[in-house]
This record gives structure tokens, C-alpha cells and sequence, in this order.
């Protein structure tokens, strides 16, 4: 299967202080890798390591083959969709603007197709076309999230970087963000980085799970590895809740509906263990 995105021996240091080290990682292209971990582990390091928000002290990245140092940064950053808590939209552009943003660069002559990508996206994120004029401080917090979802996806990118993108919104917004961002992976195949604090949205959305610890990788898995076999005692303490959550004998955990998100008891549990 084609490598999306490669880490190759990267290090990062500030001043004496690593948070990253050793760190190697093959991610295949259209997998959607969750990231969960202790706090300062490097989960959102790494991530900004993608598209050079954030320069490794050493190592390479590749990004479809393609070390990242060789790439101008504009262009490698249109094609990497990034969304993060909160969504940080434009205040003084209305939702189409703000989801045109990024399309209006590549299609300045071409508006029709800029607004067929507006129309497009906020369809497929669950966005009213009627909401096209309001401005951010006229939307819910879950409509923000969409629309920051949207304008990271408008310039159809191969690879989303998402940083605990629900941690704004309320649980039932939050579950329903969840099941809209699978169904998008889903349709695109687009390829997905997701950072959260939430081992049950992480073992819910992820294709994969990404497991890290103090700067290392402790396990890189798909969701029912970890729960059957965990590799380390660090991801066994994390997956102990979801796995007695699921009620199911070992040899069924492939069952598990993976719900400990619904939840805000269990969260809160993880929150305390990270």
C-alpha cells in the first residue's frame, strides 16, 4: 500500500527539552489515524511536523514520497487540510467566504467553481445553504466547527490534519461531528491525521490508533489490537475502561461498538489518566 505521510528518525528539541526522539512512522494513504497520549507526549508536534508548522531539530519527513525540506511551503500546505479546537474562523468573513478562502486562490478566474466547492462541501459537513451569509458569531459552536471542517476540506487536499477538533462542543454535537467526519473519510478516502484526548474517540473513528508516550511511539495499531492485545502496560491502562465498557469476552472484542465517548463519565476518567 502507498506511503501518505513518513517520519524518519525525526528528533525535536527545545533547548534541553525533547519531545520527540527516535520517532519513526509509515502512515498508508487513506488511513484515518487517531493520536491519543499522555499531555506533552508530542501528539500535536508531530502533527504540525506534517504540513511545517513545526521544524524537527533532525530527521525527514516525507510526504507522499517527497521530503518536505524540498517543497515550497505554500504549495505543500495547499494540499493538507488542517482543523483544529475551535476552528479559528475568519470573524469578519461570512461562512462562504470563509469556506472559499483557500479555492478562491487556486480558481481566481474561475468563481463558478469556487461556489460549486462552497455549495459542495457545506452538503457533505451538514451545513444549510441558508447559513452561507452569517457571519462566525452567528453560528452555534457545533455550525462553527463544520464550516472550519469545510474550509479545511474546500481545496479537496489528500491528507486532513485534525487537533482535537470536537474538544469545543458540546457531547451530543460532538457524536454528531464524529459520525460526519467518517462518513467524509469515507466518500473521499482523503487521508487523516487526528489528534484527541478521548481513547473512545479514538479507537471509534481511527482506521488506526497511534498510542504515544513521553515522545515515543508505544503502539501503532487498529482498534481491536489494542483492545485484544494491548503492547504496553501504558496502553493497557488507557484501554482498561473501553474494554470492560464493551462487557464482551476477549475472543469477541471485534464486536465492540466502541461507545465509551457517549459518556462524559468516562471521559473524564481519561482526561484524569492523561
Amino acid at each position: 500500500m502507498q506511503t501518505a505521510i513518513e517520519f524518519r528518525n525525526i528528533r525535536k528539541a527545545y533547548g534541553e527539552h525533547v519531545v520527540l526522539d527516535g520517532f519513526d512512522l509509515k502512515i498508508a494513504k487513506g488511513e484515518l489515524v487517531t493520536i491519543i497520549g499522555s499531555s506533552g507526549c508530542g501528539k500535536t508536534t508531530a502533527l504540525k511536523m506534517v504540513n511545517g508548522l513545526i521544524e524537527p531539530t533532525s530527521g525527514d519527513i516525507l510526504v507522499n514520497g517527497e521530503n518536505i525540506r524540498d517543497k515550497d511551503q505554500t504549495a505543500l500546505r495547499r494540499n493538507i487540510g488542517y482543523a483544529i479546537q475551535g476552528s479559528v474562523l475568519f470573524p469578519h468573513m461570512t461562512v462562504e467566504q470563509n469556506i472559499a478562502y483557500v479555492p478562491s486562490l487556486l480558481n481566481r478566474r474561475d468563481r463558478t467553481r469556487t461556489r460549486a466547492a462552497v455549495s459542495k462541501w457545506m452538503q457533505i459537513v451538514g451545513l444549510d445553504e441558508g447559513l452561507k451569509n452569517r457571519y462566525p458569531a452567528e453560528l452555534s459552536g457545533g455550525q462553527q466547527q463544520r464550516v472550519g471542517i469545510a474550509r479545511a476540506l474546500a481545496a479537496s487536499p489528500e491528507i486532513l490534519l485534525m487537533d482535537e477538533p470536537f474538544g469545543a462542543v458540546d457531547e451530543i454535537t460532538r457524536g454528531q461531528l464524529q459520525a460526519e467526519l467518517r462518513r467524509i473519510y469515507e466518500q473521499t478516502g482523503i487521508t487523516v491525521l487526528f489528534v484527541t484526548h478521548d481513547i473512545g474517540e479514538a479507537l471509534r473513528l481511527g482506521t488506526r490508533v497511534l498510542v504515544m508516550d513521553h515522545g515515543a511511539i508505544e503502539q501503532y495499531a487498529p482498534p481491536t489490537e489494542l483492545l485484544r492485545h494491548p503492547a504496553t502496560p501504558f496502553v493497557e491502562r488507557l484501554v482498561e475502561k473501553e474494554r470492560r465498557t464493551c462487557r464482551l469476552p476477549e475472543e469477541q472484542l471485534a464486536d465492540c461498538a466502541f461507545s465509551g465517548a457517549a459518556g462524559g463519565a468516562q471521559q473524564e476518567d481519561t482526561q484524569a489518566f492523561l
